[in-house]
């Protein structure tokens, strides 16, 4: 009875291999992005910091962000309830929102070319190569996420994301909050250090 005890508390505590690794890549992001910023702060101290005012589109993006981090939480609610409709309404949602974000962010970059801030080459100053740096990386992961997002889909049209079947969704949806909550942590590191 004892043994049985035991199995049954030693199962029900087990973190699942893939729910440990992707907590595993957000730490290591997560250590990217604090070096990134770290960085940013040290490299402004030592002068020769071009100052200009951030693209609109950042609050933007900001908001359709934060919207598509309420389109997944949703998507996630829809398919503890086996709402398979509302489920692939709001994972189609997120798709689109994040879609609008990186196009979002494409268009802050012509914005910066427009106003001559450059990633790189002789008129290019750090201020502008951070803000790229920034925006670039946060922008790749994004893609990841979208990929996952879009195979999540693809699964929901299959059937194979419900109540029963819940892993999926679960991950996609920590990681695309992860990723909400880590564009308003740069948004309003910019804001404040910009």
């Amino acid at each position: 009875m004892a043994n049985e005890q035991i199995k049954k508390t030693n199962t029900t505590t087990r973190v699942h291999p893939l729910k440990f690794s992707l907590w595993l890549i957000i730490i290591s992001i997560i250590m990217m992005f604090a070096a990134f910023t770290s960085a940013y702060i040290v490299r402004r101290e030592e002068g020769n910091w071009l100052e200009f005012d951030l693209p609109n589109i950042l609050l933007i993006n900001t908001i359709i962000i934060v919207l598509s981090s309420i389109t997944m939480q949703m998507a996630l609610n829809a398919a503890k309830k086996n709402n398979l409709k509302q489920l692939k309404f709001m994972l189609l949602g997120t798709l689109i929102l994040g879609i609008a974000f990186l196009i979002g962010q494409w268009n802050g970059w012509a914005d910066l070319v427009q106003n001559n801030i450059y990633f790189g080459g002789t008129g290019s100053n750090p201020a502008g190569s951070f803000l790229y740096v920034l925006t670039g990386v946060h922008g790749f992961h994004l893609i990841t996420g979208l990929i996952f997002v879009a195979i999540t889909f693809f699964s929901s049209l299959k059937y194979k994301v419900h109540s029963k079947n819940m892993l999926r969704i679960q991950l996609c949806t920590t990681y695309w909050h992860f990723l909400g909550g880590l564009w308003l942590y740069l948004y309003i590191f910019l804001r404040v250090n910009h």
